[in-house]
């Protein structure tokens, strides 16, 4: 039994040199190492990029720019050793299937759901915030959605139980009622998550090609922010460059930390790139690079703006523009925002299918959620299955209580 449990799976049987990879179907290869680094670059830059960048600025001061250096370096190690593994079983499974190979099947099997819990359970939380940004963004337009129809059920409930006024306590006392119970959903976050499923399902190349216009709308707009930003930095306020010394710059390394998470479900991608013991390595650390620099700018532009104690908001971006009087630039933070999340959910969500596609060739799932779809060449089932799993929790469960699911995956 216990051999049974730390058994390892040959890496020949795992890429499939010893016949049909995993002794299912394959899926088809498309992607090039453009590819590979702008979804890199799609999953880094998130909703996180938007939000702990504020709290690192506040701790650290404008010597944050150090934190944002080690912890490319930390992630760089962690991404050659993706990048190996890639190299050496490059089908899809990320962590899961290095697992399986190097420490055996209880490990294998901790780590799959491991990854379901950071993936698919971390979109239903990155959902929420998108639907956040969007709703604020129609408002920014003049059009303006119902309260019951942009917020989720428990978050209501609580808001109204508690006495608060708000979101929450207008979306309960005006929600429409069927058969007695209170009809409040967040509809935003259930369309993006319903759209995103539908793209994912139709193929990687469909895929691929909306996340690089994404990334290209990303950089695009952080690129205008640092130009128009860079008019109004005032180099006094980085003095001094590290206002609570060097344990000042470390008290943010969990929100930079987070701000870098993503670049790992490339590897999940493996078994569809052209080239992946070439492509996967470079692709990694291609999108680490970038991503560093344009974190670092950032860091400099937003302490360059105003004063380091002003950045310890939700969003910095937002908040550094309106305190310098540039409302035009809000309306285009809010829009970058709202594709950068949109990316995350792209690429977690090709993750993730993968991953429980790796598990059923394996034996640790039905073979159902090994299937490939004949047009598609897709994971069609597996994909179904973790729209769902975003989707359902959506009507009734709240941000907190997902985070903290997202936080111990």
């Amino acid at each position: 039994m216990l051999n049974q449990l730390f058994r390892k799976k040959p890496i020949g049987a795992a890429t499939g040199s010893e016949g049909e990879i995993h002794g299912a179907q394959s899926l088809g290869k498309h992607l090039s190492l453009r590819d590979l680094t702008f979804f890199g670059i799609a999953a880094i830059i998130g909703a996180g990029s938007f939000s702990s960048m504020g709290t690192a600025c506040f701790n650290g001061g404008p010597g944050v720019v150090f934190l944002f250096i080690l912890c490319a370096v930390a992630c760089g190690f962690t991404a050659l050793c993706y990048a190996d593994f890639a190299a050496r079983v490059p089908v899809s499974g990320s962590a899961y299937t290095y697992a399986y190979v190097s420490f055996g099947e209880l490990f294998a099997w901790i780590i799959g759901w491991a990854l379901l819990m950071e993936y698919s359970i971390g979109n239903i939380y990155v959902a929420f915030a998108w639907s956040g940004y969007f709703t604020n963004l129609l408002d920014g337009l003049g059009l303006h959605m119902p309260e019951w129809l942009t917020i989720n059920y428990t978050a209501a409930h609580i808001a109204f139980d508690s006495g608060t006024t708000g979101e929450g306590t207008t979306a309960w006392n005006t929600a429409p009622m069927l058969a007695g119970l209170r009809i409040i959903f967040d509809l935003p976050a259930f369309a993006i998550n319903a759209f995103i499923t539908w793209l994912v399902y139709t193929g990687v190349k469909e895929s691929r090609n909306v996340s690089n216009i994404m990334v290209v709308v990303k950089l695009a707009i952080i690129v205008l922010v640092i130009i128009v930003g860079a008019a109004y930095v005032d180099i006094d306020n980085w003095t001094p460059w590290m206002p609570n010394g060097f344990s000042g710059v470390m008290a943010g390394v969990s929100a930079v930390f987070f701000a870098y998470i993503g670049f790992d479900a490339v590897s999940t991608l493996a078994e569809e790139s052209k080239n992946p013991q070439r492509d996967l390595p470079k692709g990694m650390i291609i999108s680490l690079v970038v991503c560093t620099a344009v974190y670092i700018v950032l860091a400099l532009v937003l302490t360059g703006m105003v004063g380091y104690k002003q950045l310890g908001v939700s969003d910095p971006l937002a908040e550094v523009f309106a305190i310098r009087g540039v409302k035009w630039m809000l309306f285009i933070v809010s829009i970058a925002a709202v594709v950068a999340m949109t990316s995350v959910m792209l690429v977690f969500q090709l993750g993730q299918p993968r991953i429980w596609m790796s598990m059923s060739r394996d034996g640790l799932l039905p073979k159902r959620f090994a299937s490939i779809h004949p047009r598609y060449k897709t994971p069609g089932f597996s994909t179904i299955v973790t729209g769902l799993v975003v989707g359902i929790p959506i009507f009734f469960t709240d941000e907190n209580f997902i985070l903290d699911f997202t936080s111990i995956g």
